[in-house]
């Protein structure tokens, strides 16, 4: 049995932000494997997530960020009390998804906020680049292409910009918040102005 040191813990604790018990069984659990074990708090965390998901979160914070006086976005995000709103980690993550506002420009904040003739649109996109193939084999061409649509486009599916090398998520990174700081946490909405853009009328 792979021995569990104080230094695998603490690594892994300062990667994650799980409570020091957390990492010790996720450890284990992973006979040491530290890549593994960050997989194994990130389910947890999302299984600690999907329980709170329900409960009311009407406290929270609007931060914003200004990249070189050119880019500028705001964000409101949730919880559930204003002793976690004050807190740094919550402050942080406010902070966190503000930047990633401003270098990934999302167009929307979850799948299910994605228009349905925008979703159709793409479709027809794709369908027209790949009508040599079997049906079958486009099916599945398409959803791989609207997996990538998804992931640059919507807020909650994107790549964390501060944890490419484990391609984290957005919602990966919003449910290790509410494992924790043990509330419900939800992104309510984002704005991202850009100097010398097009005003949508």
């Amino acid at each position: 049995m792979t021995t569990i040191s104080s230094e695998m813990i603490r690594d892994l604790r300062e990667k994650t932000g799980a409570g020091m018990l957390d990492c010790k069984k996720a450890l284990a659990e992973s006979n040491g494997d530290f890549d593994n074990a960050v997989s194994v708090l990130r389910q947890k965390g999302l299984a600690t997530a999907a329980k709170k998901a329900g409960r009311s979160a009407s406290e929270g914070s609007i931060g914003s960020y200004i990249h070189m006086g050119k880019i500028g976005t705001m964000v409101e995000i949730n919880c559930e009390t204003d002793f976690v709103a004050r807190t740094d980690a919550f402050k942080e993550l406010v902070k966190d998804v503000a930047m990633q506002v401003a270098a990934a420009n999302p167009s929307y904040l979850s799948i299910e906020d994605v228009p349905q003739n925008v979703l159709e649109q793409e479709k027809e996109i794709y369908r027209a680049q790949i009508t040599d193939k079997p049906l079958k084999v486009i099916e599945k061409i398409l959803e791989g292409k609207l997996e990538k649509f998804y992931t640059e486009n919507c807020l909650l599916e994107q790549v964390f910009i501060k944890d490419t090398e484990q391609k984290k998520r957005i919602k990966d990174l919003i449910a290790e918040n509410v494992a924790r700081l043990g509330e419900n946490i939800i992104i309510r909405r984002f704005v991202r102005f850009q100097l010398g853009e097009t005003v949508k009328e």
